[in-house]
């Protein structure tokens, strides 16, 4: 479907729109009714389309957002765009695809990792601790864990919810990954009880960081 144009793919994304899925969806702060498995359909009839997924992320709809993030190609956006582009994500999603489809395959997410974590805006923050989240479970050597630990400690008991998640991400990455450092993270998690009474769904693990270290290191064996 090369050469197709933006409104002809607006068009489409509106075609669906489906009112109980913007409903859904707007409760977790996603102001659209796409149905995610129709988006993704239409993204691999459309296939890697750089110039039509910067025309569809200029629209400034979330739908069309997040098939931009489906259709573009990630090594294309340079620093300052991928910079703007997060400062500008306000929707949960389209943030969370962003930094997971698109940043995460960047050449330049390790400096933006270190830019975005100390950034004062709580959702850039947000998105440069589930960097550093990457690195603790791929890429860790050079990282400084326990300075980590030491910054979730003072940090996360306060922050904002996206960077609350973020941060006990990370927490619980430290703990399931890294032996040496498991009964630390369980202990802040402990402490600090952040999420400890999320509503967790019959067959999920909960978020509440103890209870996911031990869940996941169980899984592989007691390690």
């Amino acid at each position: 479907m090369a050469g197709t144009t933006v409104d002809e793919v607006m068009a489409e994304l509106a075609a669906p729109e489906d009112p109980k899925a913007r409903a859904v969806n707007e409760r977790h702060g996603d102001d659209h009714g796409v149905n995610l498995g129709r988006l993704r359909a239409l993204a691999k009839r459309l296939r890697t389309q750089q110039e039509l997924a910067v025309q569809l992320w200029d629209t400034g709809d979330t739908a069309a957002r997040l098939l931009a993030l489906l259709v573009c190609r990630p090594k294309a956006f340079g620093r300052a765009e991928l910079d703007a582009m997060v400062r500008d994500a306000r929707s949960p999603k389209v943030h969370d695809w962003l930094v997971n489809y698109v940043v995460k395959k960047s050449p330049h997410a390790e400096e933006l990792r270190l830019a975005w974590t100390a950034d004062p805006d709580p959702v850039v923050a947000s998105a440069g601790w589930a960097l550093t989240t990457e690195r603790v479970a791929k890429k860790p050597d050079g990282l400084d864990l326990a300075g980590l630990l030491d910054t979730i400690e003072t940090g996360m008991k306060d922050a904002p919810d996206r960077l609350q998640w973020a941060m006990n991400h990370c927490l619980a990455q430290i703990g399931i990954e890294h032996a040496e450092h498991r009964a630390r993270a369980v202990a802040i998690g402990e402490r600090l009880e952040v999420l400890k009474d999320y509503p967790t769904s019959a067959g999920c693990t909960s978020p509440f960081a103890p209870v996911w270290i031990a869940e996941m290191v169980r899984r592989r064996g007691g390690e």
